[in-house]
């Protein structure tokens, strides 16, 4: 084990260095070789406030690596006989229904989707106005947290067990790990890290509806345990499925619930994660028997990624950062002609009117609601590989839902038979000021004027 640790003489340095750099309260690191932990290590605040430090035992927010965790325990289900991987899910939508296989890839055909809310009671946006498939099932990657809430229902059907006390029963307890907790807040016993936005300023509690996609919590060690143990609790051919990785671009595929490299370079299974004062990762290295984890107590992912990407490359030469903020969209020039378009955003509290207007030199000039009441804003507007228009500004889309924290609005168009149809999203743009809210998207279809 000696020669794992060899050239990482400079890690508290450097982690030192990065949290300086970035502005970020604490990490905690963790790496283990074979079935150990040989290396766990924290620097930092983990309450700015009161000055605790960051220890090894602090218990970190995990956001999208609990995706890595529900889709463990699906799989145990499955080899169980509790649930079949490629059964349609009754009752998931009105159309096809997905498999579980096709919503553990993020191919259910759900878009992407959060509603983040800071206040005790019932979270004031129905998660339900926003589950319609916006894609067949199988046909294209799309990562939604909406999906892997179906995958926790899911669960709950089969075991009889609320999914947080299913996975520490299940999951966590049986690979002698006894940090996990499940929920808006950990549970305890146990330090636990304080959240921090971008700006530093202390996040309170946070509730959404789709608790089986980022509602985890775990020591550093115990994420880099898990990455290197969770392969005893699944049958050989099973543990190859959650391997088997669709692509997502040249780089990358998603399997199961893991982020998997493809192409030159070591091999490296992988799951971040990021919400209000959490950014996570766990990565396995499986042609040395390594995995690593990186946890931070801050929106901003700077820190940690510069320290994945030393650490990472120490321990795996030749690693492609790639998993860090895997694209699943690249750019490509806008065709679109200059032109006005006008038509309606389809909300649960009805139909928003909208006009686009499209610039010579590729801006956009966006009216939101009747033209008489509201005044254009004009932003750059951009394609892609799916979207002839995407177009984002700091327009407020009158809704409810909206209005509780979702300030911004983003555009994404394709162009069908002399119409433009696709989607508009309300969300807020980062959180150096106040804090992340929801990401709520809506169908929207546009006509040449």
């Amino acid at each position: 084990m000696t020669g794992t640790l060899d050239g990482l003489d400079g890690l508290d340095e450097f982690c030192t260095k990065a949290l300086a750099d970035h502005g970020c309260p604490s990490v905690s690191v963790a790496i283990a070789e074979h079935d150990e932990l040989v290396l766990a290590r924290a620097y930092g605040w983990a309450d700015t406030a009161a000055r605790r430090p960051a220890t090894p035992e602090t218990i970190y927010g995990l956001a999208s690596v609990t995706k890595a965790f529900t889709a463990t325990a699906v799989c145990l289900a499955a080899d169980e006989g509790l649930l079949d991987l490629d059964r349609p899910i009754s009752g998931v939508s009105e159309g096809t229904a997905p498999t579980p296989r096709q919503l553990l890839r993020h191919r259910g055909g759900f878009p992407a989707f959060y509603n983040f809310h800071y206040e005790a009671g019932p979270v004031p946006i129905d998660i339900d106005r926003y589950r319609t498939l916006v894609r067949e099932p199988g046909t294209g990657f799309e990562y939604s947290n909406l999906g892997y809430r179906e995958l926790g229902r899911l669960l709950e059907s089969v075991t009889g067990r609320e999914p947080g006390g299913h996975l520490r029963e299940r999951i966590f307890e049986p690979l002698g790990l006894s940090s996990f907790g499940y929920g808006p807040d950990h549970p305890g016993p146990g330090p636990v890290a304080e959240r921090y936005s971008a700006g530093g300023r202390a996040y309170p509690t946070c509730f959404s509806s789709h608790s089986a996609a980022g509602a985890g919590w775990a020591t550093a060690g115990d994420v880099a345990l898990f990455a290197r143990r969770s392969h005893r609790l699944l049958e050989p051919a099973t543990l190859a499925d959650m391997y088997d990785a669709e692509p997502i671009n040249e780089h990358l595929g998603y399997g199961l619930g893991r982020i998997v490299t493809r192409g030159p370079g070591p091999v490296i299974r992988s799951h971040g994660g990021g919400m209000g004062g959490i950014a996570a990762m766990m990565i396995e290295i499986p042609e040395r028997d390594l995995s690593v984890a990186v946890l931070a107590n801050s929106t901003d992912k700077a820190a940690r990624d510069a320290i994945v990407r030393h650490l990472v490359g120490l321990l795996a030469p030749g690693f492609r950062s790639e998993i860090l903020s895997p694209v699943t969209e690249h750019p490509r020039p806008m065709t679109l002609r200059p032109g006005e378009w006008e038509g309606e955003i389809t909300t649960p509290e009805g139909i928003v009117p909208l006009r686009i207007g499209i610039l010579t030199d590729h801006r956009v000039e966006i009216r939101l609601g009747e033209a008489a009441d509201t005044a254009p804003v004009t932003a750059p507007g951009s394609a892609s590989e799916s979207w002839d228009l995407s177009v984002s500004t700091p327009q407020q889309l009158p809704t409810a839902d909206a209005r509780l924290n979702s300030p911004h609005l983003a555009v994404h168009l394709r162009a069908e038979r002399n119409r433009l149809v696709g989607r508009a999203v309300a969300f807020k743009d980062g959180d150096r000021e106040g804090r992340l809210g929801a990401y709520l998207v809506h169908p929207c279809e546009l006509n040449p004027r």
